[in-house]
Formats: structure tokens, C-alpha cells, sequence
């Protein structure tokens, strides 16, 4: 489906924009950078000076409900000048722009499918397009600025063909390996776990458009499975092992590897078999493996069976992966977390001890969460202390508290992790920037976001109540934090921001207004909707918000308060005029001109008077039948007229008496 561009025409993408300036001032994807570490070190506006006097901009209604992350780019021309825009793609499939400063739609776009989607979309690092996942199984390609979609080159790119029983249920992300960068989309099963689903990884080269799959069960088949093929050519007798972690898959630059952490299904591999189930899989960065079915690398917990047989995905998270001190002995460390609660700390360099794919264990160090909750399907949050001591930190959010774990190395230089403090408050995937933790979880009234001080865990700021969440989480990104919490859109800043009203469209019977959705405005400013009416109809009245209407597109006045508009629509109708001379020979009956609705047609009985007959009926594109003429659709005024003729073989003589010829 074409994308719907609802402030932009031209085909518009961003400024000319460097990838190393542009992390200081984007979050291009879920955890904000290519690890998913969730935090932005480049933020500097809010500190702990000033986060208690953070005020709400804005909290506007988005087209559809979100389940995800938002992600943000500065500083986008649009066609409409220069804005930071921030992306959500909601649970129906919808990806919508919105202007960051005020929260007005810039662009948006649907596809129809199975629903429900709860990923992030990914914008790429060149900052010229952003992908969303479709219910149509498929990562959907669009211009950054105003929201055409690209359908060349292969794309819309296909991330699953078993649409029915498969989603994307995580976030798209993204890893930059030796100049190339790979858009990754991963997929899991529906709630019930139900039908022939696998889940697997499909790797996406942005430079030429081609990809690879790797699938979880039944690996050394390398394409997309078709539902219910043939076992051993595409598709697989296993089921299960979906991967749904929030961040989806995690690349990491000092490996050079791409992670993907699946959940329930049968694990073999450690007995020669190619079944992956609650593993934690390396890949190379193109989303292959070494071949033959097999991962570059891979971590099973020693519990798999139970893991399996409970329905404790190991896959509820994603892997996180951890700055080590330069003294570790291990270089590149990775923490994977899941329904257990448990916390599994992994040497990436050797994932299970055996120096290859397939073995059981081999974690360094496997602890429960410090305030744990079964069923976790939080994202934990990497933190590294530059301003004090340097130390790695481990924040891990669920549905019963919030623990803050840091990185510490035994006397073997082994790094492992000390719980440090533990907070019983509910949070959503934390985030961290400059130095300040937040996250979304339960206070007075309801649920707001909390700041807290990342080395002790104390309050540093409580906002508003911002409605119920289920995964959302938010961002941080220059001095502005946002989050997608169901149908509404938040902002909070430092500053009290522009004075806002919100101008609610509506639109009666028989047309529509777009958008249809309740816009936000800055005082003064004005905005505009698209009246169309529904067929056969024609717009009868727009009013509300001292506008004017030209065309087809209403614009309001300057907006200096709440305001409605309200479009309302009628019929279209036209005049048949029916003649049948001066009536000495026939009729026509109705006789005076009729109003007929666009589109309907009206019949007419045509009635000689002896000796005459019909000779011809013409006008609106009807049909005679007997003496009843039946106009086509009328689509205009028209005329319906009837001439007579004497019967043949009659005559009248000139003083009325009739007669017949021999």
C-alpha cells in the first residue's frame, strides 16, 4: 500500500547528515544504539539539577494504539521545512510521523494482515528511510521525510509467508559491519502458541537488497518455511522456538556477530541435532552461520527441559551485551535474562565452554534476578559509570521491582555481577541518559515515568500519569522524553513549550474528514483537513474554527482555543424533466420534472390515447418496456421526451368519426 502523505507531496528525505553527528541527536532504533544498551551517553540538557522540573509538552492521540518504542531523527526536511520527527508503529500495522516539537501527524501509512505487531521500526543510519514491520509479513521501506514508500529493489522485503501463525513481535534493528549495514526483523508465534510456526532470523543487506534467513528449528534449511509444507524442504515437523525479545536481534561490533535469543521448542543440537530451542544463537552479521545448519556459536541454559516443558521462554529478552573492564580476562561479555528470572552471564568469545556450537551451560555466572517476576519481558539496561568510577551497571526492570546490579571481576579477573539496590516499584524497559534512570511503572493514581539515581535508586522526578502499559518504554533524546503509552503520545521537557489547542475533526453520515483524528496546534497557527464525500454525495456544510473551505480542503482559522469542525455532506440530486407534447395524444406519467437522487434511476408510464401509439421514447439513457421507460443511473439533469403516431391501418376523419382502411 502506497503511503498516505498527509502534510508532504514532494518526494523529500533528510538533510545531508553525518552517522557519527547524528547519534548525538537520534535514537534510530529500539535501545538506541546497535547493543540495545538503552543508554544515550550524548544527552546533556537534562541533569540531575533540573529533572525535577520536567513538565509535560504534550500528550496527543495517535491514530491507532502502540505496544512498542518510539524512535527519533532531528532535524528531517519534510517538504514543510526542517522537524525532529518521532516514529511509532502501532499494534494494527500503522507507522505514523509525528512533528516532535508539537506532536502533528507529518505522514502515515497502514497494511492490512494478521494483527497484532508490537516492534519498533529501524531508521537507518543514513537517516534517508525508515522500515516498519507489516501484518503482511512483510518490513515495509519508506522516505524518512514524507512517507512514500519504496517498491523497487525487492522491497517490501519478506520476513515471514506463514502470516496466520507468525509475527513480528520485536522490534527491526540494525548492525554496521565493515561499512555494510544489515536490517534485522525477527519473528515469533500469536498468544497460544498455536500452528506451524518456526522462528527465525531474516537478515536484510541494505547495500544490494538481498537477505538471508536463518531459521531456529530445523536449521539447515535456509529459507522462509511455507505453513504446513514438507518437513525437510520448507518447512519443519518442530514448531515453536519464536524469537521475541523487545530490542529483536542484538549486533555487536566487537565480535562482529549478530545475537538472536529464541524461546520454547526442542533443543537437540547438544545430541547432533538442528533444533535451537531456548538458546542464545551468534550468527555472522549477514545472518548466517557456518553452515550445515549450525550457529557460529550458542548458549543453552542447563535447564532447557524445564524451560521447554513450563513455557519459560529463555527468549522473553533479548541478549545485552557488557563493557568489561580492561583487567577482565574476558573480552566481550554478554547477559541473557528470560521468564526464568535468572540472570546468565556469558563469555561471547566462548559461549558455552566448549569452543563450539551445541554444548549445555558453560555460563560464568547463572544468579536470579534480585527482585524477580516469572514470565520478565523487560529489556535489561547497560550502564557504564564514566563520570565516577567507570563501572559497568545492570539495571533489570519487571512487574515486581527494579534491581541495579554492577559489573564486578573476581581475583581471576572473572567478571561477574553484585546486586547493589532493589526498588519494589513496577517499571517497563529502563533507559539511561546522562546519568539518570528512567522508566515507566506504577505511582500515585496510576502509571508515570520515574527518574531515579542510578547508583542508589532513589526518586529524582515523578511525572504526570501517562495511562496503562503493557511493553511501551520510552526514549531520551535532546532534553525531550517521549513515549507511546496506548493511544496517546507524550512529551516531557524542561521547558513550558508553546501553548497548544486541540482542534477535534468530525465528520457526519455519508463522508469523511482527514485527518479524523484530534490535532494539536500551537496558538496562532492554523491547520488544515480533507473533507471527501462518500459517492453520490457532495459536501453541504464545514464549519468550527472560524475556517474557510476551498475545494475539497478546509482551513481553519488562527487557532486560539479548543475548537470542532464539523464537516456534514448530502445527496446529490438532479432534475428529469418528462414531455409528452400537448397531451392530445398520450401522457407521461409523473408529468412534472422529478428530482432524482445521483446515481438512481425513475421509471415513467407512457400512455397512448386511441387511435395513437408509441412511436419513440428518448432522454437520460433509459429503456422502454411495454409503456414503462426506465431511465439509466442519472448523473445529471435530463430530459425524458415521447412522441406518439396513429396506429397503422387507423384514420380520423375531419369530423371526429374514426375509421379503418380496407
Amino acid at each position: 500500500m502506497r503511503a498516505k502523505v498527509l502534510l508532504c507531496a514532494a518526494a523529500i528525505g533528510a538533510v545531508p547528515f553525518l552517522v557519527s553527528d547524528a547519534l548525538a541527536a537520534d535514537w534510530l532504533q529500539f535501545g538506541y544504539d546497535q547493543t540495545h544498551s538503552s543508554n544515550n551517553p550524548d544527552e546533556t540538557t537534562i541533569t540531575t539539577d533540573n529533572v525535577a522540573t520536567l513538565t509535560r509538552r504534550y500528550q496527543i492521540t495517535m491514530p491507532s494504539s502502540a505496544d512498542s518504542a518510539p524512535v527519533f531523527a532531528e532535524a528531517i526536511d519534510t517538504g514543510f521545512g526542517v522537524h525532529d520527527l518521532v516514529f511509532v508503529t502501532a499494534e494494527n500495522g500503522t507507522i505514523t510521523a509525528f512533528d516532535a516539537e508539537d506532536g502533528s501527524v507529518v505522514w502515515t501509512d497502514a497494511n492490512s494482515g494478521h494483527s497484532p505487531t508490537s516492534g519498533s521500526p529501524a531508521i537507518d543510519p543514513n537517516r534517508q528511510f525508515v522500515y516498519s514491520y507489516g501484518l503482511d509479513g512483510k518490513v515495509h521501506k519508506y522516505q524518512i521525510g514524507n512517507g512514500v514508500e519504496i517498491t523497487s529493489d525487492g522491497w517490501p522485503q519478506t520476513s515471514t509467508i506463514k502470516t496466520s501463525v507468525e509475527k513480528g513481535a520485536s522490534s527491526l534493528s540494525f548492525g554496521i559491519s565493515n561499512g555494510t549495514t544489515y536490517l534485522y526483523s525477527v519473528t515469533d508465534g500469536y498468544i497460544g502458541d498455536a500452528g506451524d510456526y518456526q522462528g527465525h532470523i531474516t537478515a536484510i543487506n541494505l547495500s544490494d537488497n538481498t537477505q538471508k534467513v536463518f531459521n531456529t528449528l530445523c536449521s539447515d534449511i535456509t529459507i522462509h518455511m511455507i505453513a504446513n509444507g514438507n518437513p525437510g524442504v520448507n518447512d519443519c515437523d518442530e514448531t515453536q522456538s519464536g524469537i521475541w525479545g523487545r530490542p529483536g536481534a542484538t549486533y555487536d561490533p566487537g565480535t562482529d556477530r549478530v545475537y538472536i535469543t529464541t524461546g520454547n521448542g526442542l533443543f537437540d543440537a547438544n545430541t547432533g541435532g538442528l533444533n535451537w530451542g531456548d538458546s542464545v544463537l551468534a550468527l555472522n552479521p549477514n545472518g548466517t552461520g557456518m553452515g550445515a545448519g549450525l550457529p557460529m556459536d550458542s548458549y543453552t541454559p542447563s535447564t532447557y527441559p524445564d524451560l521447554d516443558g513450563s513455557d519459560i521462554d529463555l527468549g522473553s529478552a533479548s541478549l545485552s551485551i557488557l563493557p568489561v573492564p580492561a583487567d577482565s580476562g574476558v573480552d566481550h561479555l554478554g547477559l541473557q535474562t528470560g521468564k526464568d528470572s535468572r540472570l546468565h552471564l556469558i563469555d561471547l568469545d566462548n559461549m558455552n565452554g566448549t569452543n563450539a556450537p551445541g554444548g549445555v551451560g558453560g555460563e560464568l555466572q547463572d544468579i536470579p534476578v534480585p527482585v524477580s517476576q516469572f514470565w520478565m519481558k523487560t529489556q535489561p539496561t547497560i550502564w557504564v559509570d564514566t563520570e565516577g568510577d567507570g563501572a559497568t551497571w545492570v539495571f533489570v526492570a519487571n512487574g515486581s521491582g527494579l534491581s541495579g546490579l554492577k559489573l564486578g571481576l573476581t581475583p581471576l579477573h572473572i567478571p561477574f555481577l553484585q546486586p547493589t539496590w532493589t526498588k519494589t516499584s513496577n517499571a517497563t524497559s529502563a533507559i539511561v541518559a546522562n546519568d539518570i534512570l528512567y522508566h515507566a511503572g506504577s505511582c500515585s493514581g496510576g502509571t508515570c515515568i520515574i527518574a531515579r539515581n542510578p547508583h542508589t535508586g532513589d526518586v529524582l522526578w515523578t511525572s504526570p500519569t501517562i495511562g496503562s502499559l503493557h511493553w511501551q518504554s520510552p526514549i531520551l533524546v535532546n532534553g525531550a522524553i517521549f513515549i507511546a503509552a496506548g493511544t496517546k503520545l507524550h512529551r516531557f521537557d524542561l521547558g513550558a513549550g508553546p501553548v497548544t489547542h486541540t482542534v477535534t475533526p468530525s465528520a457526519g453520515a455519508n463522508g469523511s474528514i482527514d485527518p479524523s483524528t484530534p490535532q494539536t496546534v500551537n496558538d496562532g497557527a492554523t491547520t488544515s483537513f480533507t473533507i471527501t464525500p462518500d459517492a453520490h454525495y457532495e459536501i453541504a456544510d464545514v464549519t468550527g474554527c472560524g475556517g474557510s473551505l476551498d475545494g475539497d480542503t478546509y482551513t481553519t482559522g488562527a487557532i486560539t482555543a479548543d475548537c470542532t469542525v464539523n464537516a456534514t455532506f448530502s445527496i446529490i440530486t438532479h432534475t428529469v424533466t418528462p414531455d409528452a407534447g400537448d397531451g392530445n395524444q398520450g401522457t407521461i406519467d409523473p408529468d412534472s420534472p422529478q428530482t432524482v437522487n445521483d446515481g438512481d434511476s425513475i421509471e415513467f408510464t407512457i400512455t397512448p390515447i386511441a387511435p395513437y401509439e408509441i412511436a419513440n421514447v428518448s432522454g437520460c439513457d433509459g429503456s422502454l418496456d411495454n409503456d414503462i421507460y426506465t431511465t439509466g443511473a442519472i448523473t445529471e439533469d435530463c430530459a425524458v421526451s415521447v412522441t406518439f403516431q396513429i396506429v397503422d391501418g387507423e384514420i380520423i376523419f375531419q369530423d371526429g368519426f374514426e375509421g379503418t382502411v380496407p
